[in-house]
């Protein structure tokens, strides 16, 4: 594993995001110095907070999946998860909605999910969802120590054992064509397979290999900490600072200062020089290379969808749905073709709903309701007829919400209190490239030791962490890029 050169006492990390955060508590338990430089007021990044009325949203992820690396990072200073967060696992994990009217709820114990797939699609489907089960944990057990939380620095690192028997499970063919083999109502196929949107990609189009995502969403557990996602970051910043990290808010990194082949300190808006031994860098990873670091030419990039969300404080309440709702459109893979390959708005959208308030009801008001509600869109290269600055945002919002009204959310609009929409350019504002929050996409070139590296190839100082780089996408990956960073630093194992 290439590592650091030369002295790493002192480490400045840019950035307060979940990555950046994950590494600096793994740095500190190792014995670091450790400055975070954060632009905001609060820390989480892409997990941030948005307050409006009384509600609470919000403003990243609201899925959150193997607590333990949560866990993990705490215990690098020897600190409990439970003494920070109160987490709660959501039963069902997620409600699926179909245009014919069904539902189907996703259930992380496989016991009693394989009895909801067979009431819903019958006993020879619920025989598949039980060996699916068993292929994706499979995947995942010989996915995870060898390609997932390991620094890959070539393509040659790929080469173990483990490498066999994912190429015997045909873990490298096409994501559809895995999950067609377990199921055959589209109903399942639709509820195993919809996660390759945050891979960038179709389930036509993304590998086998990312059937672990709808292992760790469907049954490792869906969980919910009190306080929304955004307690996640508080909580690590918060163990963070007991134990000597240093986290400077409403501070702005401008540039990072080379010499001689490394980087030796940091630039801030006001104006200040802050000396490093070694640069993590937390922001959107092609957004770093361009605005903070010497100019250098690099490979494109393939960005995944962006998308529009909604965040709604709501005097409704609806008893059919449930924590995370997913409401599919009738044309599956036309949606898809739609946002990924032409560059348009889905004609029949499928939806991610989630409800936080009806688990959590300290975010929004007493009798009332807060909704986050996402639509894929292009991102910002695919969709560049899309005039989101000329009204569009506001008109795809109503849109969105009159097929609400139309897929059971009787008068949704009416009860609206508080509207926030967040589109492309709003995520571009904020510092993401192509305008999207799921950064590139996990095509073959794009994956593993493909990926954008977290170490960079010239400045043998500095490193990348978040979800632009090594593993990828998703909370789960993203706490583990600020672990491989940390090991970047350490050149610990663990």
């Amino acid at each position: 594993m290439r590592r650091v050169g030369g002295r790493t006492d002192r480490v400045v990390v840019v950035g307060a995001g979940l990555g950046g955060l994950a590494c600096a508590l793994h740095l500190a338990g190792a014995g670091r110095q450790v400055t975070v430089l954060e632009r905001e007021a609060v820390p989480g990044g892409r997990a941030g907070r948005l307050t409006v009325d009384g509600y609470e949203f919000d403003t990243g992820p609201t899925v959150l999946t193997m607590p333990d690396l949560i866990a993990e990072a705490l215990d690098a200073v020897g600190e409990r998860l439970t003494d920070w967060i109160e987490l709660s696992r959501l039963d069902p994990a997620y409600r699926a909605h179909y245009p014919d009217g069904s539902t189907l709820d996703v259930i992380t114990e496989p016991s009693r999910m394989a009895a909801e797939v067979e009431r819903v699609c019958g006993p020879s489907e619920a025989d598949g969802y039980l060996r699916f089960v068993e292929y994706a944990r499979r995947l995942w057990e010989l996915e995870r120590a060898d390609f997932v939380e390991r620094n890959l620095d070539s393509p040659t690192d790929l080469l173990t054992g483990n490498l066999l028997k994912l190429l015997a499970m045909g873990a490298f063919g096409r994501l559809q064509s895995k999950i067609d083999q377990f199921f055959t109502d589209p109903r399942t196929r639709r509820v195993f397979s919809f996660q390759a949107m945050y891979a960038g990609l179709a389930p036509r189009d993304a590998l086998a290999i990312y059937a672990v995502i709808a292992y760790l969403d469907s049954v490792a557990g869906v969980y919910f900490p009190r306080g929304g996602i955004h307690a996640v970051p508080r909580a690590l910043a918060g163990a963070a600072e007991k134990h000597g990290v240093q986290i400077r808010y409403g501070t702005t990194v401008t540039r990072v200062e080379t010499s001689a082949g490394r980087a030796v300190a940091v630039h801030t808006a006001a104006g200040e020089r802050i000396p490093a031994d070694v640069v993590v860098l937390n922001p959107d990873l092609p957004v770093a290379r361009r605005d903070l670091l010497p100019p250098r030419r690099h490979r494109p990039l393939r960005y995944s969808p962006s998308c529009v969300v909604l965040h709604i404080g709501s005097r409704m309440e609806y008893g059919r749905i449930a924590h995370h709702n997913l409401h599919f459109g009738r044309d599956w893979q036309g949606a898809f073709d739609e946002v990924i390959r032409r560059g348009t708005l889905m004609s029949d959208p499928s939806l991610l709903v989630t409800n936080p308030s009806r688990t959590d009801d300290s975010l929004a008001p007493p009798g009332r309701q807060a909704y986050y509600v996402l639509a894929p869109v292009p991102n910002l290269l695919r969709g560049r007829d899309l005039d989101w600055r000329g009204g569009l945002g506001e008109r795809y919002a109503a849109e969105l919400i009159g097929v609400l009204e139309a897929r059971g959310y009787k008068d949704f609009g009416e009860g609206v209190e508080v509207s926030h929409v967040v589109t492309p350019p709003d995520w571009a504002d904020l510092g993401m490239a192509a305008g999207t929050p799921f950064a590139a996409a996990h095509t073959f070139w794009q994956t593993g030791p493909f990926r954008p590296g977290n170490l960079h190839s010239t400045l043998d100082n500095v490193v990348f962490v978040g979800s632009g780089t090594q593993p990828g996408v998703g909370v789960p990956m993203v706490l583990i890029s600020g672990k491989l960073a940390a090991r970047r630093v350490t050149g610990r194992a663990a």
